[in-house]
């Protein structure tokens, strides 16, 4: 197998920051149209006369792809990743676009199946770039490149509130021009940008698994009992809050303020991470939120607002800090090891997604939050069993 290091692709371990940010910015176009289901939910209900686990199971349908996504990293081990980067936006926008003019529930379904397949093929391959361009501060790299992530979902549903308040649900569609042009716009960024990684053996699934398994079983253990306080409030906080007082506008701005709390909460914990150690982030953030969460849940006004940011602070600030630990610890940062990551990561929220709603019919969102914060606080066990780097992987870098 041919070795592949930081160097050979950035020519030193100093922080790339045009790169970066380039691969920020694209993942910003890219995750601005696959935030907008939750904000839609609530129009769908309506359209289709859908119970809240009907809603649930479209979450869940739109992940169904995480399961390709260890092939999807055994593939880009091989091959260029930077097409992978290009076609996302486009990939994403049409299916995302065309939910207002589905004549079923059934179609919904199938569009949302596409654009599950297109944020795989984004997700899997991007960390690995940006662990490679990144040079020693994987962390700080992991946090600028997923504040792409949050501040489109923060602006994704005002963005398409805006939209179906202008053109209504049924003819917001035209907003696909901008992931068109967007993917267009990225051809020209990335035909010769100098990251293409190739390996003459891909690396196999199974012995990833078995050599990462002592940081991957902790790491499923969080990313589940995270899976509820995230379920209820991406998926369902425009929900809540329209069952509340029946405003959709501030049902897109809640959820945009949870999400603007986590983009600070990425920038600040991702890049804390390189200096103070992953493990004693998680273990602060996976304490903060579900107590947080819990105390949302028993407040009203403004200090509940206040209680909203402190959890997306906390709760979403995990990602960055979890990926890195993915790269450190795999082979050089292989697709294929991200890829088993994301998929336990998106089946791990679409599964969970699914028993919230179904929760949430039988007795209420309000009940239902507090359970999620319950269980939010059993990750704190998942984080003390987390261990370094594995030992085969350690002994073979000495």
């Amino acid at each position: 197998m041919t070795k592949i290091t930081r160097e050979n692709i950035s020519g030193a371990d100093r922080f790339d920051t045009p790169k970066v940010l380039l691969l920020s910015i694209c993942h910003f176009v890219h995750d601005i149209y696959s935030s907008f289901l939750a904000p839609l939910l609530p129009f769908i209900i309506e359209k289709f006369g859908l119970s809240l686990t009907q809603a649930g199971f479209m979450s869940t349908v739109m992940q169904l792809p995480a399961f390709l996504n260890p092939y999807i990293g055994k593939v880009a081990d091989r091959t260029s990743l930077r097409y992978f980067i290009i076609l996302a936006p486009v990939l994403t926008a049409v299916p995302m676009s065309l939910l207002g003019v589905a004549p079923s529930y059934g179609v919904i379904l199938l569009l949302l199946f596409f654009a599950g397949i297109s944020v795989s093929l984004f997700h899997v391959p991007a960390p690995v770039i940006v662990y490679r361009v990144a040079g020693t501060r994987t962390g700080r790299g992991m946090s600028f490149f997923m504040t792409g992530g949050e501040l489109a979902r923060t602006l994704g549903p005002i963005t398409i509130v805006a939209a179906v308040s202008l053109f209504g649900f049924e003819g917001y569609y035209p907003i696909m021009i901008f992931g068109i042009v967007s993917s267009c716009v990225m051809f020209l960024k990335f035909k010769n940008m100098p990251v293409v990684i190739k390996q003459k053996e891909a690396p196999s699934i199974r012995r990833t698994c078995i050599e990462m398994k002592n940081l991957l079983l902790p790491l499923t253990g969080i990313l589940f009992v995270r899976g509820f306080m995230h379920a209820c409030l991406t998926a369902f906080l425009p929900v809540y809050i329209m069952q509340k007082n029946g405003d959709v506008w501030l049902a897109g701005i809640g959820l945009s303020l949870f999400e603007t709390a986590g983009v600070v909460g990425i920038l600040t914990v991702g890049g804390l991470s390189d200096r103070f150690g992953r493990k004693k982030l998680l273990q602060f953030c996976l304490i903060v939120a579900p107590l947080s969460l819990l105390l949302f849940s028993f407040s009203q006004g403004w200090l509940q607002l206040l209680l909203l940011l402190v959890t997306g602070f906390s709760l979403l600030s995990t990602t960055p800090v979890m990926l890195a630990m993915i790269q450190e610890n795999s082979r050089e940062g292989s697709s294929a090891a991200n890829g088993v990551f994301m998929m336990v990561s998106f089946l791990a929220r679409s599964a969970v997604v699914v028993v919230v709603g179904f929760v949430a019919d039988k007795v209420g969102l309000e009940t239902t939050y507090i359970i999620c914060g319950l269980i939010g606080l059993t990750g704190i066990l998942f984080v003390n069993t987390l261990e370094g780097t594995s030992p085969v992987l350690q002994q073979e870098r000495e």
